[in-house]
């Protein structure tokens, strides 16, 4: 395969003029901190695309290959290849001001970094652009977005797939003729910056044992002791503090590293503590022990409840703890018949699953087909309302100009959209809004614009969720357009059956992006796609509900960002199962985009689009989280 064709065009879009290093790694495993690299090819390329360089080489782990299977790389071709450390200085040299492309790229970022931090080298790599998050905004007619998908679609050539050199090759390709789709559609470039993850200091701690029993509530006065409540300690112990906890977590408590409104009892041989924790406690009526009531207690801890078992009953809807302080807002605008926000979700028609109708009714035909609508202009209600009606019609809304958009809703004050001349240009059908009124059916033989199989949600909609394979993580992604430089956070709560984070790594956010079994994840895929991945099938029995949702540092709004895209994949290149557009905001900062939640014996996801006033930390700490 030539990945020297011609040059790229890129002096009308100088923020697309980059050094690209493009990467590829074969590992032993899955996890970053825990495998190892056992192959790596570098490509390096001009801001035109013309070919600079390039370097491969088998390296020796130091233990097993893993899943020889699929790289074919056993322990006998490995051995006598140099060790990464070996090899680092030369891989450095090639990734340096440049910017690191690969496909899936936070994994090979991730590898990198770790192997860097074991070498004890810089990892010298500032930026980074993926090619899958590059291709879910370019929107190809694929069935997925594999790498052999992509290079069909494309015309690239694959010989020798799980092969590090050839793979990158493969990606040449595809990112040439991506980047092409994105200079013509005029789309911004998904580039990630880059902080020191090599340092050790970033990895995730090891797993904490869950406690298996639901939190009893506060230790009441000259009452016992009960399993599952929740202990904090602060200050100094007479007795060694891990052997405090040790004792504690084999009693069936919960220990925690902060206090709560959840927490059971602080434990603190200082009564006039000024710590943070104390001063937590005293403001939330906690009860507080000294080391020796404490240990007295410890000796007669009584039975408490176990957790219920997966499909032992069905969850109630999520709701954001009614103790969460709540500043008054407008409500918020209600798209055209979606559920409101607050309606349980066993009251929710749910989409991908069969619903009855009376008998002798007709299903109402879908005139939209696959159309993907992108509005532009009008206020908030008015672009709420007609991304709700295409979706009534049996579209999809689109919150992007991408190549699959069908067509374009123009409402007042659109034509000033920056995208106008570029939708021009490609000769995309620009509609009035009386259209949405009443639509012209899909011509037979239209393009589609997006997967069949792709479930269109309302706000609210719900969608049951098949079993994975042993390895399958679910990905809940949001996207939105860059209209404000305002800093979006994705974060997740992995919830128990009283709505409570059963420990503090249950909160999952950019400071602490994995939780520490690895079950939960935030990937950033660009200044505008953050993504939450879960393995359901990992996550521990007390694990009953895992909300999701964003939130915005500053002074800024949802309404200055608009209408946002949620979107759940079984797997990071698989097409999505169902998506929805969330839209309507006005004031607020804090927002719930959905949530993974027991109904029975299955999983199901929700879209939520339920938006707060206050900031993420009124809602972390209703989830029994204390933050600093």
């Amino acid at each position: 395969m030539t990945t020297g064709s011609a040059a790229l065009d890129v002096s009308r879009l100088p923020d697309h003029a980059h050094d690209w290093a493009l990467v590829d790694v074969e590992t032993s495993g899955l996890i970053a901190r825990r495998d190892r690299i056992l192959s790596i090819a570098v490509l390096t390329f001009g801001a035109d695309g013309a070919p600079a360089g390039e370097f491969t080489t088998l390296v020796n782990p130091g233990c097993d290959p893993g899943p020889v299977h699929i790289h074919g790389l056993t322990a006998e071709r490995l051995r006598g290849a140099p060790t990464f450390d070996q090899v680092a200085g030369r891989i450095g040299a090639l990734l340096q001001d440049r910017v690191l492309v690969a496909h899936n790229a936070q994994f090979d970022y991730d590898f990198l970094a770790h192997e860097f931090a074991r070498a004890r080298l810089h990892l010298p790599v500032a930026r980074r652009l993926c090619t899958l998050a590059l291709n879910r905004r370019v929107e190809p007619p694929t069935a997925d977005y594999s790498l052999a998908s992509l290079a069909a679609h494309y015309g690239v050539t694959q010989t020798r797939a799980h092969d590090a050199l050839d793979d990158t090759r493969v990606l040449a390709g595809i990112f040439r003729a991506s980047l092409s789709e994105a200079l013509r559609l005029d789309l911004p470039l998904p580039l990630v910056p880059c902080p020191p993850r090599q340092d050790p200091r970033f990895a995730p701690n090891p797993p904490k044992t869950p406690c298996a029993y639901r939190n009893p509530g506060r230790l009441k006065p000259g009452g016992p002791l009960v399993q599952g409540m929740k202990i904090a300690v602060t200050g100094e112990t007479d007795v060694a503090r891990a052997e405090l906890v040790a004792r504690s977590v084999a009693s069936g408590l919960n220990v925690m590293t902060s206090v709560s409104r959840h927490t059971s009892v602080l434990v603190s041989n200082d009564a006039n503590a000024l710590s943070a924790k104390a001063r937590r406690a005293i403001a939330e009526g906690v009860t507080v022990l000294d080391e020796h009531t404490f240990l007295t207690l410890l000796a007669d801890v009584r039975p408490g409840t176990p957790h219920e078992k997966q499909g032992s009953r069905a969850p109630v809807a999520a709701q954001p703890p009614a103790t969460v302080p709540t500043a008054p807002r407008p409500a918020a605008p209600q798209p055209v018949s979606a559920p409101a926000a607050d309606v349980p979700a066993a009251d929710v028609p749910a989409a991908g699953v069969t619903v009855p109708r009376q008998a002798g009714s007709v299903a109402t035909p879908k005139p939209f087909g696959r159309r993907r609508v992108l509005v532009l202009g009008g206020s908030h209600e008015e672009a709420a309302a007609s991304r709700a009606r295409v979706v009534e019609l049996g579209g999809a809304a689109a919150i992007n100009l991408s190549a699959s958009v069908t067509d374009i809703v123009l409402l007042p004050g659109g034509e000033g959209d920056r995208r106008m001349a570029r939708i021009t240009s490609l000769g995309l059908p620009v509609r009035e809004p009386a259209w949405l009124g009443a639509p012209a059916p899909e011509p037979v033989g239209a393009h589609p614009g997006g997967d069949a199989s792709t479930e269109v949600l309302p706000r609210g909609g719900v969608l049951d969720l098949p079993a994975l394979p042993t390895a399958g993580r679910w990905h809940v992604g949001a996207s939105w357009a860059r209209q404000t430089d305002c800093e979006i956070d994705m974060v997740a709560f992995v919830l128990d059956e009283d709505e409570q984070v059963s420990c503090d790594e249950d909160f999952v956010f950019y400071g602490a992006p994995e939780s520490p079994d690895g079950t939960v994840r935030l990937l950033c895929d660009g200044p505008t796609e953050q993504t939450i991945t879960v393995d359901l099938g990992s996550l521990p029995p007390a694990a009953h509900r895992i909300v999701i949702a964003a939130a915005i540092d500053g002074a800024a709004t949802f309404g200055d960002v608009g209408a946002l895209q949620i979107t759940v994949t079984p797997g990071s290149d698989a097409q999505a199962a169902a998506q929805a557009a969330l839209d309507g905001t006005t004031s607020e900062r804090t927002l719930l985009l959905a949530e993974i939640y027991r109904r029975g014996p299955r999983w199901r996801f929700r879209a939520v689009g339920q938006g707060y006033d206050h900031g993420l930390e009124a809602l972390v700490r209703g989830y029994g989280i204390e933050v600093a």
